[in-house]
């Protein structure tokens, strides 16, 4: 087992296991694990010993429950700002650049998982919601346990959506549900989320681990090398070769409504555990 801050490696023969290790935090991301997952997850696409990945999160309570608004409150680290801005120019100042501290190393890492020529498994056991949907819907297959669930999230402090949300959503769901997560913020259940399309088994929860094993082992060993280009090709036909430059354009939408007055309300909101006021700006 590897550790790498609050992001682990296990491996069981070709399979490779990447947990989101930040359990009382709901596996949320600041910019450090944010980090430490693009490097693991470059580090197991590019292992050809590997073939085939999950990615899950630990604790039971969240799968992953996208980036740590706790943290972006603080303003983040500002050491972590300087990569943003060349030369001597200061790096920008707000939510926006806090929020790109993380997404810039959480958008490479799904970058890098469609572009791996093997198969992706999301093992969602709990919440996923928010950059944890994204996070999700951007593996190649996705499994949960009978107690997950979904949901979008963004919209509860005035987001509008980023980590491939915005991309694979209405691909995997159709435009008409999409939108009304977007604009109405279900909180899908397993079975729902399997009879939409977002999920491919729902595994009862006791039988969990063990399911997940199996389908790792399973696809680790098959033939991986047909896997990959079937992949390339699947991804060509959904256009999700487009990803990369839907991401930059999410990234940017993300960091100017994160600098909005109804984000700064809807944090507030949040931790004062209130409706927020929204007003619009």
């Amino acid at each position: 087992m590897e550790a790498r801050s609050h992001i682990r490696i296990e491996r069981d023969g070709g399979a490779a296991f990447l947990l989101l290790d930040r359990p009382e935090r709901f596996n949320a991301l600041d910019v450090a694990m944010a980090r430490d997952l693009r490097a693991a997850g470059l580090s197991l696409a590019r292992d050809g010993s590997v073939r085939a990945v999950v990615l899950r999160g630990t604790g039971g309570k969240a799968f992953c429950s996208g980036a740590d608004l706790k943290y972006i409150r603080a303003g983040g680290d500002a050491s972590d700002l300087g990569y943003l801005a060349p030369g001597a120019r200061p790096a920008p100042r707000g939510f926006g650049a806090v929020f790109k501290q993380i997404l810039e190393y959480l958008h490479s890492t799904i970058s890098e998982i469609r572009r791996s020529g093997k198969p992706w498994i999301a093992a969602v056991d709990g919440v996923a919601a928010a950059g944890g949907l994204g996070l999700a819907m951007c593996c190649d297959l996705v499994v949960a346990s009978e107690r997950s669930s979904f949901e979008w999230a963004y919209a509860k402090t005035a987001l509008s959506g980023a980590e491939s949300s915005t991309f694979f959503l209405p691909k995997l769901v159709g435009l008409r549900r999409a939108m009304g997560m977007a604009l109405l913020n279900p909180r899908l259940d397993a079975r729902t989320a399997l009879e939409w399309g977002l999920v491919n088994e729902v595994y009862p929860d006791a039988e969990f681990d063990a399911r997940v094993g199996a389908l790792a082992r399973r696809l680790a060993e098959g033939p991986s090398g047909t896997f990959g280009m079937t992949k390339a090709l699947m991804a060509r036909g959904a256009q999700a070769d487009r990803l990369d430059p839907h991401l930059d354009t999410e990234l940017e939408h993300l960091a100017r409504s994160a600098d909005q007055a109804d984000f700064a309300e809807g944090v507030e909101a949040f931790f004062g555990k209130r409706p927020p006021r929204f007003q619009g700006k």
